[in-house]
C-alpha cells in the first residue's frame, strides 16, 4: 500500500523540445508535484492537468482546487495511485515559460517565446513522465484547460492512457476568445513596453481589472457570499484575491496559452481514442455551460469511445468541479474503481 506523501517544489528537465512549429525550445522544463508512489512497473500514475490561469498544485495543500477529490481514500486515491500535478509548458508557474531566461539572450523571452500549442503542452507532459518512470497513465483528469489537455493526451497517446476526466471543459476551444483583444487591451497599460515589461513594473493593473471580470464569469461572486454578504465586501475580497493573482502570473503567458487554442477542436480525432470518458460539466458554467453535453456525447459515441456524462448540479459556475467537488465525486470514484 502506497503512502500519501507529497512532493512540492519540483522542477524536471526535459531537455531540447521540439514543437509542431518546428521550432526547438532548449533546455525545456516543467514544474510539478507528486502524491503517493509509483509502483515498480510504472502503472499505477495518474496525470493531474490545471486551468488556463491557475497552477500545478491541484491537491495535497490548503489551496489545493481539487483537494476534495485527489488523496488517500478520495476518488483519485494516493494510496493506490501516483499522482503527478504537472505545470503546463507555457505557464507563469515554474515551467519553462515568457519569463523564463532565453539562453541565447540572458533575457527573458517576454513576447519572443515560440508560439505552443495544446499538442506541445502533452508532449512536454510526455516526455516528463517518461523520465519519472511512468510507463503508463491510469487516467489524466483536470478542469477547463486541464480538461484540453486531457482531450488531447487521448488522441496523441491513445495506447498510455487508459481513462480521461475532463471536467467544465470541451473538446474544442470556447467561443469569444478574442486574443487580439486581449493583447491590445494589455498594450493600453503604460507598463506594456512591447510586451518587454519585467523591468519596468509590469502590468499589474490591467492583469487584475482582467482577473476580477474573469472570477465573476467563473462564479465566484455565489461561492463568496455565504462570507461576503455585503456586496462592498465581496466586491473587495474579489479585487483581493485578483490582485493577488496578478502578482503571481504573466501576462505573456495569458496570450501565450491563450494563442495555443486558436485552432484547438480535437472532435474530428474522436475515432482515435481508445480511453474511457467521463465528462463532467456544471449546470451554471457560462464558459462550458451543460447544452454542450448532448453534442459532446454523441459524438464521443459514434466514434465507439466508451463516455459517461455527469452534470454537477451546482450554483458555483465554472469553479464547481473543485469547489462543489461532493457533487460529483461519487461519479468520479465510481468512474476510477471501474477504469482501473
Amino acid at each position: 500500500m502506497q503512502d500519501s506523501v507529497r512532493k512540492k517544489g519540483l522542477v524536471g528537465e526535459i531537455g531540447d523540445l521540439r514543437l509542431a512549429s518546428g521550432a526547438v525550445l532548449p533546455r525545456a522544463a516543467l514544474a510539478y508535484e507528486t502524491l503517493g508512489r509509483l509502483t515498480p512497473d510504472g502503472r499505477n500514475a495518474v496525470l493531474l492537468t490545471h486551468g488556463y490561469t491557475s497552477s500545478h498544485s491541484m491537491a495535497g495543500s490548503s489551496e489545493g482546487p481539487w483537494n476534495a477529490l485527489v488523496g488517500p481514500g478520495k476518488p483519485i486515491d494516493t494510496e493506490r495511485y501516483f499522482v503527478v500535478s504537472s505545470n503546463m509548458l507555457g505557464s507563469a508557474h515554474g515551467s519553462t515559460a515568457p519569463r523564463s531566461l532565453n539562453p541565447a539572450t540572458g533575457r527573458p523571452y517576454g513576447p519572443d517565446f515560440p508560439a505552443i500549442t495544446v499538442a506541445d503542452i502533452v508532449a512536454a507532459q510526455r516526455a516528463l513522465l517518461e523520465r519519472l518512470g511512468v510507463r503508463h497513465l491510469a487516467a489524466v483528469a483536470g478542469p477547463s484547460y486541464g480538461g484540453f489537455q486531457a482531450f488531447q493526451w487521448a488522441v496523441d497517446f491513445p495506447d498510455f492512457v487508459d481513462a480521461i476526466v475532463p471536467a467544465v471543459s470541451a473538446p474544442r476551444r470556447p467561443d469569444g476568445h478574442d486574443m487580439d483583444a486581449l493583447e491590445a487591451r494589455l498594450a493600453r497599460d503604460p507598463g506594456w513596453n512591447g510586451g518587454h515589461y519585467y523591468a519596468t513594473g509590469g502590468v499589474d493593473a490591467t492583469m487584475t481589472d482582467i482577473r476580477v471580470e474573469t472570477l465573476r464569469r467563473y462564479g465566484i461572486e455565489a461561492d463568496l457570499m455565504a462570507r461576503f454578504p455585503d456586496p462592498a465586501a465581496r466586491d473587495a475580497e474579489i479585487r483581493r484575491i485578483a490582485g493577488g493573482w496578478a502578482r503571481a502570473f504573466d501576462a505573456n503567458s495569458l496570450l501565450v496559452l491563450g494563442r495555443a487554442l486558436l485552432d484547438f477542436d480535437l472532435t474530428p480525432r474522436f475515432p482515435s481514442i481508445r480511453a474511457r470518458v467521463l465528462y463532467a460539466l456544471s449546470r451554471t458554467d457560462s464558459v462550458f455551460p451543460p447544452t454542450l453535453a448532448p453534442g459532446v456525447m454523441a459524438a464521443l459515441r459514434a466514434a465507439g469511445v466508451r463516455a459517461t456524462y455527469v452534470e454537477i448540479d451546482s450554483e458555483l459556475g465554472h469553479m464547481a468541479s473543485g469547489a462543489d467537488a461532493a457533487k460529483w465525486a461519487p461519479a468520479l470514484a465510481a468512474f476510477m474503481a471501474e477504469a482501473g
